[in-house]
């Protein structure tokens, strides 16, 4: 895609580095979000910035986030990341071009794996309905995707007679062969009366042998070795001072990490996770568990399972990998969300147990009318996993972090929502929404290495949450907490009620030792693994035995809290009960590039944030 790009900001299209915004420059939409490296160097090289600054890559504050947002930097025509809706976009540029009587062109660059997203060939649709001559588009056809070859995981050929039969002018070339690119273009200019599409053949990794054609270097960043070869390879060894670019890095990375622990709320000890010899706990990602529980019961006919091309990285293929026999019933669908969440509907009308799973981002957004419609008003019995939830896929950025998904999914009538708090309780849940509850239910799961914090003697009972205290500290953080079914516990005089779903809880556990140790103030930690059916009652013994509630959750703030709020102010038993509130969550805005647990303090989630917020709710009831 390199040389098309070059191509394309060195030759091809009009823009001036100067003025970002000269309504007459030609557009270039990046509908392939994932390509932003490519986007990046190719507006450094043309001069919108000092190319070396890219070394801040995916960094927190960087404005080269993770995919591309034209709200920070110049150059870029729109935010992007979730597939398929640059066409879209392009055809509304190409459309405006012509309302004002404007000469500019619009470039759509394409993945070929891209093309399994239905919206895709709704745009080419409407490309042709009006006839847009002055757009361009262009399909990166490399032929792998993130779960392997494009034509095992959705086949998407005859690529060029779909378009032509579309009414596309449909030119093939080798996306290598400058003169074959420069040539393309040329002809898409000439040509009239209808759009243009260049299938632009390429190689994934064209250039570093250990790269060429693998599917795994698909959103993988090479270590410092790895690309020092690549450097040689490529010819550039004597280009660039990598040192100097890495000490950039460092600095860049160095600031940022000084102006959080700024931030940061001080106590009198590190109570940051595994700081200290004693209060150990181990990580575990929670999607381990979600992917496990398929393992365990994929023998049972009945299931199903339905990937969206990161099946690997969501688990979801251990459903098959270890067991072949189970390949008949393991569908891969592409990257076509809402296709598939109807056909897991379709298999579940005919009695089939079908798990769907995908970024939480995608499994709840991106076919919320097909869960609305299909699924829950027809009351299905499908499972929809919500994997890398939350902050989990950090440098990622804001279009692929899931913060909103508990909005979505519990507005839906008939749907069951679950958040488990590590992998353990994952594992658990997985299990029991698969095999007990009848009807639409989703999962929400973490990418990322979490916290540890129960075993298989925690209780878990799906509906009901639990209560966990504080004791006293053991060398493992596990041990210093005991778990109660919050139906089976007699308060205990606590002064506070933390209460969190999720990845929140192991933060409202580590919240609870800090304001007793640092205080001495008592919390109840109320774990809230089920969103819908809330547990109602135990919510609103904790609100009136306490008098004070916390509500602590890695969503937009609400997603959790106001669910609680309402609870609380619809319980008769709380009637006449004053209680302060607060809400610990990600306040109104979108998600932000950034390491995992960077984002935790930078969206103060962390216990930290979440003991200061306490101390201050505890102030106000004092005053």
């Amino acid at each position: 895609m390199m040389d098309i790009a070059a191509a394309l900001y060195l030759d091809e299209a009009r823009h001036d580095p100067k003025d970002p915004f000269w309504a007459d420059r030609d557009r270039v939409f990046w509908s392939a979000g994932h390509k932003a490296p490519t986007l990046y160097v190719s507006l450094g090289i043309s001069g919108y910035f000092n190319i070396e600054d890219m070394v801040t890559l995916r960094k927190l504050h960087s404005p080269f986030a993770g995919h591309p947002h034209w709200l920070k930097l110049d150059g870029v025509e729109i935010s992007s990341g979730s597939l398929g809706q640059g066409l879209s976009v392009s055809v509304g540029s190409a459309l405006a071009a012509r309302l004002d009587n404007k000469d500019y062109r619009v470039y759509c660059m394409m993945g070929d794996g891209e093309q399994q997203e239905g919206q895709v060939w709704e745009a080419a649709m409407e490309a042709c309905h009006y006839g847009l001559d002055n757009l361009c588009a262009i399909i990166d056809n490399n032929g792998l995707q993130i779960d392997g070859c494009v034509s095992d995981v959705m086949c998407i050929e005859p690529l060029a007679d779909k378009y032509r039969a579309f009414g596309f002018h449909v030119l093939t070339i080798d996306g290598h062969n400058m003169e074959q690119i420069l040539g393309a273009f040329k002809q898409a200019r000439q040509n009239k009366s209808m759009p243009t599409l260049i299938i632009a053949n390429t190689v994934k990794g064209k250039g570093v042998d250990y790269m060429e054609n693998v599917a795994g270097w698909h959103g993988k960043a090479p270590n410092v070795q790895e690309m020092k070869e690549a450097i040689n390879q490529l010819g550039l060894a004597d280009e660039l001072d990598v040192d100097a670019l890495l000490k950039k890095a460092q600095d860049w990375q160095a600031k940022e990490t000084a102006e959080l622990d700024a931030k940061d709320p001080r106590f009198s000890r590190n109570y940051w996770w595994n700081a200290e010899p004693g209060m150990q706990v181990t990580m575990t990602p929670t999607r381990f568990g979600f992917g496990k529980t398929l393992a365990t019961h994929g023998d049972d006919d009945r299931i199903v399972a339905l990937g969206a091309d990161i099946s690997n990285s969501i688990t979801i293929s251990q459903f098959h990998s270890d067991h072949p026999h189970r390949k008949e019933r393991w569908l891969s669908m592409g990257i076509a969300e809402q296709s598939a969440t109807c056909v897991a509907a379709g298999l579940a009308k005919e009695g089939k147990l079908p798990v769907f799973g995908t970024y939480g981002v995608f499994a709840s957004g991106r076919n919320l009318d097909q869960l609305r419609t299909t699924v829950c008003y027809s009351n299905m019995n499908v499972m929809i996993a919500g994997a890398h939830g939350g902050v989990s896929v950090g440098p990622d950025g804001a279009t692929h972090q899931a913060l909103e998904e508990l909005f979505q999914m519990c507005g839906l009538p008939n749907m069951y929502v679950e958040v488990p708090c590590d992998v353990v309780e994952t594992e658990k849940a997985t299990e029991h929404l698969l095999l007990q509850v009848n009807g639409p239910k989703y999962v929400r799961f973490a990418r990322e290495a979490t916290p540890v914090v129960t075993d298989e003697s925690t209780p878990y009972v799906f509906g009901k949450a639990n209560v966990i205290r504080f004791r006293r500290e053991r060398p493992e953080f596990k041990d210093a907490f005991e778990h109660y079914l919050a139906s089976d516990y007699a308060g205990e005089g606590e002064t506070l009620a933390l209460i969190a779903c999720g990845p929140a809880v192991p933060e409202a556990m580590r919240a609870a030792w800090i304001l007793k140790s640092e205080f001495g103030i008592e919390s109840r930690v109320l774990n809230v693994h089920t969103i819908k059916p809330l547990d109602d009652e135990a919510v609103a013994k904790a609100a009136k035995e306490c008098g004070m509630v916390l509500t602590v959750e890695e969503h937009q703030v609400g997603g959790l809290g106001h669910r609680v709020a309402a609870a609380i102010q619809t319980s008769r038993d709380v009637y006449g009960t004053p209680v302060l509130m607060d809400m610990v969550g990600v306040p109104d805005r979108f998600g932000e590039t950034g390491a995992p647990w960077e984002l935790m303090k930078e969206f103060e989630l962390s216990a930290e944030f979440v003991a200061d917020r306490a101390r201050n709710l505890l102030s106000a009831r004092e005053y």
